[in-house]
Protein backbone atom coordinates (compact mmCIF):
# COMPACT_ATOMS: atom_id res chain seq x y z
CA UNK A 1 0.00 0.00 0.00
CA UNK A 2 1.38 3.54 -0.50
CA UNK A 3 1.49 4.48 3.29
CA UNK A 4 0.95 8.12 2.34
CA UNK A 5 0.64 10.19 5.44
CA UNK A 6 1.19 8.52 8.68
CA UNK A 7 -0.37 9.66 11.70
CA UNK A 8 1.79 8.68 14.45
CA UNK A 9 0.05 8.95 17.86
CA UNK A 10 1.97 8.54 21.39
CA UNK A 11 5.12 10.00 21.54
CA UNK A 12 6.54 9.23 24.42
CA UNK A 13 10.06 6.81 24.98
CA UNK A 14 9.42 4.65 22.50
CA UNK A 15 7.04 6.10 20.25
CA UNK A 16 9.43 9.38 19.40
CA UNK A 17 12.22 7.49 18.36
CA UNK A 18 10.09 5.38 16.02
CA UNK A 19 8.99 8.27 15.03
CA UNK A 20 11.71 9.94 14.23
CA UNK A 21 12.95 6.81 11.90
CA UNK A 22 10.19 7.08 10.17
CA UNK A 23 10.99 10.64 9.10
CA UNK A 24 14.14 10.09 8.69
CA UNK A 25 13.74 7.45 6.39
CA UNK A 26 11.64 9.65 3.94
CA UNK A 27 8.11 9.35 5.35
CA UNK A 28 5.33 12.26 5.94
CA UNK A 29 4.53 12.02 9.70
CA UNK A 30 2.12 13.75 11.78
CA UNK A 31 2.22 13.11 15.26
CA UNK A 32 0.26 13.90 18.35
CA UNK A 33 0.64 13.39 22.01
CA UNK A 34 -1.78 14.29 24.78
CA UNK A 35 1.37 15.64 26.66
CA UNK A 36 2.57 18.62 25.81
CA UNK A 37 6.31 18.35 26.85
CA UNK A 38 5.78 14.64 24.42
CA UNK A 39 4.88 17.33 21.37
CA UNK A 40 7.18 19.70 21.92
CA UNK A 41 10.33 17.43 22.09
CA UNK A 42 9.09 15.48 18.94
CA UNK A 43 8.98 19.29 17.42
CA UNK A 44 12.51 19.76 18.67
CA UNK A 45 13.36 16.53 17.02
CA UNK A 46 11.88 17.11 13.44
CA UNK A 47 8.74 15.52 14.05
CA UNK A 48 5.51 17.56 12.39
CA UNK A 49 2.85 17.72 14.80
CA UNK A 50 -0.84 18.42 14.83
CA UNK A 51 -3.08 20.43 17.16
CA UNK A 52 -5.34 16.65 18.60
CA UNK A 53 -5.45 13.34 17.85
CA UNK A 54 -8.71 13.70 15.76
CA UNK A 55 -6.32 15.73 13.19
CA UNK A 56 -3.47 14.08 12.78
CA UNK A 57 -5.75 11.28 11.82
CA UNK A 58 -7.59 12.97 8.77
CA UNK A 59 -6.54 12.47 5.42
CA UNK A 60 -3.51 9.52 6.97
CA UNK A 61 -3.17 6.66 5.20
CA UNK A 62 -1.89 4.52 8.42
CA UNK A 63 -3.09 5.27 12.32
CA UNK A 64 0.08 4.00 14.33
CA UNK A 65 -0.70 4.32 18.04
CA UNK A 66 1.58 3.67 21.00
CA UNK A 67 -0.69 3.65 23.87
CA UNK A 68 -0.04 3.15 27.45
CA UNK A 69 -3.11 0.69 28.33
CA UNK A 70 -5.49 -0.60 25.76
CA UNK A 71 -8.42 1.50 27.85
CA UNK A 72 -7.27 4.43 26.18
CA UNK A 73 -6.97 2.71 22.46
CA UNK A 74 -10.61 1.59 22.62
CA UNK A 75 -11.83 5.24 23.74
CA UNK A 76 -9.41 6.57 21.13
CA UNK A 77 -10.86 4.09 18.37
CA UNK A 78 -14.87 4.89 19.62
CA UNK A 79 -14.25 8.48 21.21
CA UNK A 80 -15.81 9.92 24.46
CA UNK A 81 -18.35 12.70 24.01
CA UNK A 82 -17.43 12.80 20.23
CA UNK A 83 -15.96 11.58 17.32
CA UNK A 84 -13.37 8.91 17.71
CA UNK A 85 -10.55 8.18 15.10
CA UNK A 86 -12.45 5.74 13.11
CA UNK A 87 -15.26 8.02 12.75
CA UNK A 88 -12.83 10.31 11.03
CA UNK A 89 -10.35 8.28 8.94
CA UNK A 90 -10.96 7.86 5.63
CA UNK A 91 -12.41 4.17 4.18
CA UNK A 92 -9.47 1.59 4.27
CA UNK A 93 -7.35 3.42 6.76
CA UNK A 94 -4.70 0.76 8.19
CA UNK A 95 -4.58 1.17 11.82
CA UNK A 96 -1.26 0.01 13.30
CA UNK A 97 -1.59 -0.35 16.79
CA UNK A 98 2.48 -1.01 18.49
CA UNK A 99 0.63 -0.53 22.28
CA UNK A 100 0.99 -3.28 24.72
CA UNK A 101 -2.47 -4.39 25.81
CA UNK A 102 -4.24 -7.05 26.80
CA UNK A 103 -5.04 -9.78 24.59
CA UNK A 104 -8.89 -9.63 24.46
CA UNK A 105 -8.63 -5.43 24.40
CA UNK A 106 -6.42 -5.98 21.10
CA UNK A 107 -9.37 -8.58 19.66
CA UNK A 108 -12.23 -6.43 20.31
CA UNK A 109 -9.81 -3.11 19.21
CA UNK A 110 -9.25 -5.45 15.77
CA UNK A 111 -13.07 -5.70 15.65
CA UNK A 112 -13.88 -2.36 16.06
CA UNK A 113 -11.37 -1.34 12.90
CA UNK A 114 -13.10 -4.02 10.67
CA UNK A 115 -16.24 -3.04 11.19
CA UNK A 116 -15.65 0.32 10.46
CA UNK A 117 -14.44 -0.42 7.04
CA UNK A 118 -10.46 -0.32 8.41
CA UNK A 119 -7.83 -2.61 8.23
CA UNK A 120 -5.96 -3.86 11.44
CA UNK A 121 -2.83 -4.79 12.61
CA UNK A 122 -1.35 -5.11 16.08
CA UNK A 123 2.21 -5.37 16.40
CA UNK A 124 3.39 -5.05 20.41
CA UNK A 125 7.44 -4.55 20.35
CA UNK A 126 11.10 -5.68 22.18
CA UNK A 127 13.99 -4.01 22.56
CA UNK A 128 13.15 -0.99 24.95
CA UNK A 129 14.46 2.73 24.08
CA UNK A 130 17.74 1.78 23.19
CA UNK A 131 15.91 -0.82 19.93
CA UNK A 132 13.21 2.22 19.24
CA UNK A 133 16.52 4.39 19.05
CA UNK A 134 18.24 2.38 16.76
CA UNK A 135 15.68 0.91 14.72
CA UNK A 136 16.31 -2.58 15.78
CA UNK A 137 12.83 -3.14 17.55
CA UNK A 138 11.30 -6.57 18.00
CA UNK A 139 7.79 -6.73 16.20
CA UNK A 140 5.50 -8.88 17.07
CA UNK A 141 2.57 -9.40 15.06
CA UNK A 142 -1.31 -10.28 15.09
CA UNK A 143 -2.49 -9.46 11.34
CA UNK A 144 -4.35 -10.82 7.70
CA UNK A 145 -1.16 -11.81 6.15
CA UNK A 146 -1.92 -9.21 3.21
CA UNK A 147 -2.28 -6.65 5.61
CA UNK A 148 1.17 -7.49 7.28
CA UNK A 149 2.93 -7.12 3.91
CA UNK A 150 1.20 -3.86 3.70
CA UNK A 151 3.05 -2.58 6.43
CA UNK A 152 6.07 -4.35 6.41
CA UNK A 153 7.90 -1.56 4.89
CA UNK A 154 6.79 0.65 7.79
CA UNK A 155 8.11 -1.89 10.58
CA UNK A 156 11.05 -2.50 8.82
CA UNK A 157 12.70 1.12 9.31
CA UNK A 158 10.97 1.23 13.23
CA UNK A 159 12.79 -2.96 13.91
CA UNK A 160 15.27 -5.50 13.13
CA UNK A 161 13.08 -8.98 13.63
CA UNK A 162 9.30 -9.30 12.30
CA UNK A 163 7.14 -12.22 13.65
CA UNK A 164 3.76 -13.19 12.36
CA UNK A 165 2.30 -14.52 15.10
CA UNK A 166 -0.86 -14.98 13.87
CA UNK A 167 -4.41 -13.34 13.53
CA UNK A 168 -5.70 -10.52 15.73
CA UNK A 169 -4.27 -10.42 18.97
CA UNK A 170 -1.77 -12.90 18.29
CA UNK A 171 1.16 -10.07 18.88
CA UNK A 172 -0.08 -9.45 21.90
CA UNK A 173 -0.06 -12.78 22.98
CA UNK A 174 3.33 -13.48 22.43
CA UNK A 175 4.26 -10.37 23.85
CA UNK A 176 2.73 -11.16 27.34
CA UNK A 177 4.20 -14.32 26.98
CA UNK A 178 7.95 -13.13 25.97
CA UNK A 179 7.64 -10.42 29.42
CA UNK A 180 6.83 -13.10 31.98
CA UNK A 181 10.02 -14.65 30.89
CA UNK A 182 12.27 -11.23 31.10
CA UNK A 183 10.81 -10.09 34.10
CA UNK A 184 11.52 -13.67 35.29
CA UNK A 185 14.78 -13.76 34.54
CA UNK A 186 15.77 -10.26 35.15
CA UNK A 187 14.76 -11.20 38.88
CA UNK A 188 16.86 -14.40 38.38
CA UNK A 189 19.99 -12.91 37.12
CA UNK A 190 19.83 -9.99 39.59
CA UNK A 191 19.32 -12.57 42.44
CA UNK A 192 22.28 -14.10 41.24
CA UNK A 193 24.54 -11.11 41.47
CA UNK A 194 23.77 -9.92 44.90
CA UNK A 195 24.39 -13.92 45.48
CA UNK A 196 27.85 -13.13 44.12
CA UNK A 197 28.71 -9.99 46.21
CA UNK A 198 27.83 -11.98 48.98
CA UNK A 199 30.36 -15.05 47.88
CA UNK A 200 33.10 -12.40 46.82
CA UNK A 201 33.01 -12.75 43.07
CA UNK A 202 33.31 -9.60 41.16
CA UNK A 203 30.90 -8.67 38.37
CA UNK A 204 32.58 -9.03 36.04
CA UNK A 205 33.74 -12.42 36.77
CA UNK A 206 30.36 -13.74 37.66
CA UNK A 207 29.48 -11.77 33.81
CA UNK A 208 32.05 -13.44 31.73
CA UNK A 209 30.54 -17.04 32.98
CA UNK A 210 26.93 -16.51 32.74
CA UNK A 211 27.36 -14.60 29.81
CA UNK A 212 29.15 -17.56 28.40
CA UNK A 213 27.55 -20.45 30.13
CA UNK A 214 23.57 -22.30 30.64
CA UNK A 215 23.20 -18.74 32.59
CA UNK A 216 23.04 -16.78 29.49
CA UNK A 217 20.13 -14.23 29.01
CA UNK A 218 19.23 -11.30 27.80
CA UNK A 219 18.93 -9.97 31.32
CA UNK A 220 22.64 -10.37 31.45
CA UNK A 221 23.73 -10.37 27.55
CA UNK A 222 22.32 -6.78 27.05
CA UNK A 223 20.20 -5.23 30.15
CA UNK A 224 23.07 -6.21 32.43
CA UNK A 225 21.86 -5.00 36.17
CA UNK A 226 24.97 -4.48 37.57
CA UNK A 227 27.31 -1.56 35.90
CA UNK A 228 30.30 -2.47 34.38
CA UNK A 229 30.24 -5.50 32.45
CA UNK A 230 27.60 -4.26 29.72
CA UNK A 231 28.44 -0.46 29.52
CA UNK A 232 25.15 0.28 27.31
CA UNK A 233 23.11 -1.23 29.97
CA UNK A 234 20.68 1.40 32.48
CA UNK A 235 22.55 0.07 35.73
CA UNK A 236 25.58 2.37 34.44
CA UNK A 237 23.01 5.36 34.02
CA UNK A 238 21.99 4.80 38.10
CA UNK A 239 19.33 2.83 36.53
CA UNK A 240 17.72 5.68 33.84
CA UNK A 241 15.33 3.33 31.80
CA UNK A 242 15.36 1.71 29.10
CA UNK A 243 12.47 -0.42 30.17
CA UNK A 244 10.78 1.15 33.28
CA UNK A 245 9.66 -0.68 36.64
CA UNK A 246 5.95 0.37 36.33
CA UNK A 247 5.72 -0.74 32.39
CA UNK A 248 7.06 -4.26 33.52
CA UNK A 249 4.35 -4.45 36.44
CA UNK A 250 1.98 -3.40 33.85
CA UNK A 251 3.18 -6.07 31.23
CA UNK A 252 3.29 -8.79 34.03
CA UNK A 253 -0.26 -7.55 35.00
CA UNK A 254 -1.58 -8.24 31.70
CA UNK A 255 0.00 -11.78 31.82
CA UNK A 256 -1.65 -12.33 34.70
CA UNK A 257 -5.01 -11.47 33.52
CA UNK A 258 -3.75 -14.49 30.15
CA UNK A 259 -2.86 -16.92 33.04
CA UNK A 260 -6.36 -16.24 34.80
CA UNK A 261 -8.54 -16.70 31.49
CA UNK A 262 -6.75 -19.79 30.22
CA UNK A 263 -6.14 -21.60 33.50
CA UNK A 264 -2.41 -22.31 32.93
CA UNK A 265 -0.98 -23.47 36.50
CA UNK A 266 1.61 -20.97 36.45
CA UNK A 267 3.99 -19.86 39.84
CA UNK A 268 6.81 -17.67 38.66
CA UNK A 269 5.07 -15.38 36.34
CA UNK A 270 2.54 -14.36 39.33
CA UNK A 271 5.52 -13.94 41.73
CA UNK A 272 7.15 -11.65 39.34
CA UNK A 273 4.43 -10.09 38.94
CA UNK A 274 3.70 -9.59 42.74
CA UNK A 275 8.23 -8.48 42.92
CA UNK A 276 7.57 -5.51 40.47
CA UNK A 277 4.28 -4.60 41.67
CA UNK A 278 6.00 -3.91 45.15
CA UNK A 279 9.21 -2.18 43.08
CA UNK A 280 6.83 0.25 41.12
CA UNK A 281 4.90 1.13 44.40
CA UNK A 282 8.13 1.82 46.61
CA UNK A 283 10.13 4.19 44.50
CA UNK A 284 11.08 1.87 41.21
CA UNK A 285 8.07 3.54 39.14
CA UNK A 286 10.18 5.70 36.78
CA UNK A 287 13.31 3.57 36.79
CA UNK A 288 14.86 0.53 34.84
CA UNK A 289 13.45 -2.26 35.58
CA UNK A 290 16.66 -4.32 36.12
CA UNK A 291 17.06 -1.54 38.99
CA UNK A 292 15.19 -4.60 40.87
CA UNK A 293 18.57 -5.29 42.23
CA UNK A 294 18.77 -2.33 44.27
CA UNK A 295 15.46 -3.82 46.14
CA UNK A 296 17.18 -7.06 46.41
CA UNK A 297 20.25 -6.10 47.66
CA UNK A 298 18.96 -3.55 50.37
CA UNK A 299 16.57 -6.35 51.59
CA UNK A 300 19.78 -8.30 51.93
CA UNK A 301 21.78 -5.92 53.49
CA UNK A 302 21.18 -7.53 56.90
CA UNK A 303 21.55 -11.07 56.20
CA UNK A 304 25.94 -11.87 56.07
Amino acid sequence: MDSGTIAFLGLGHMGLPMAGNLVAAGYSVRGFDVVPAAVEAAQAAGIPTAASALEAVKGAHVVLTMFPGGQQLLDAYRGVDGPGLLDVAGPGTMFLDCSTINVDEAREAAGLVVEAGHRSVDAPVSGGVVGAEAGTLTFMIGALAEDLEAVRPLLEVMGGKLVHCGDHGAGQAAKVCNNMILGVSMIAASEAFVLGEKLGLTHQALYDVVSTASGQCWAVTTNCPVPGPVPASPANRDYQPGFAGALMAKDLGLAMNAIESTGVAAELGPMAARIYERFRDEGGAGRDFSGIITDIRDRSAGVD
